[in-house]
């Protein structure tokens, strides 16, 4: 199901429909300032069990967006070296991956020494966190979540989307929260804040040194 919502002013009566959705464990596709993502509650067993059912990659840490540093630091490690790099490029298209706190592998079962956090600067999930109260464990739409049998392209920006349309035929999404306008395809750029000198992971969207 589609629910067409503005940007810049976000109904609330479709957020608290999404936050009810993510409540119950569900799954919700949503714009970023990078592509499309499908998102959980990080708080729901359940919705990161269905997440992970949809292509999470083993060999990465799983992503987890915040609406800002302060509630990054509730779920990872940030020292002063990392927080001031974040807080140079958040909002923005930038993973970054830190060790994650002790308490978010016992509370939702994220069994990982390290997780990427992002802040988007985009008022869509930035706004249905706020209405939640939870940061979302969160997925980049493929079109191998569609279609196990895609392969892998020669650039990975083939394999996302940009329309809203487009994603209708995802299986076991819920709700897609659609601005009316297409998203660029691009990743975000991933940088690993761990060893306190930042290492580029992938270079995308975000530039870096910035």
């Amino acid at each position: 199901m589609i629910e067409y919502i503005v940007a810049e002013n976000p109904d609330s009566r479709v957020l608290k429909r999404a936050a009810a959705i993510l409540e119950g464990g569900g799954l919700v596709v949503l714009p970023t300032d990078t592509s499309w993502s499908v998102v959980c509650s990080i708080a729901s067993r359940d919705g990161v069990a269905r997440l992970r059912k949809m292509g999470e990659r083993r060999d990465r840490p799983p992503t987890v967006m915040c609406p800002s540093i302060s509630e990054a630091s509730d779920i990872c490690d940030i020292d002063g070296g990392a927080f001031r790099l974040m807080k140079r490029l958040s909002p923005g298209p930038y993973v970054f991956v830190l060790p994650s706190a002790i308490r978010v592998a016992k509370d939702f079962g994220l069994k990982r020494a390290e997780i990427g956090v992002r802040i988007p600067d985009h008022a869509v999930p930035l706004a249905l966190m706020r209405e939640l109260g939870q940061a979302l464990l969160s997925a980049t739409a493929k079109r191998s979540m569609m279609d196990p049998d895609y392969g892998q392209p020669e650039f990975p920006e083939e394999a996302l989307f940009q329309g809203g349309w487009e994603l209708e035929d995802l299986p076991g999404v819920d709700l897609i929260l659609d601005t009316g306008e297409e998203n660029e395809r691009r990743l975000a750029t991933v940088l690993d804040l761990r060893s306190g000198e930042p290492v580029v992971l992938r270079l995308g969207a975000g530039p870096y040194p910035a």
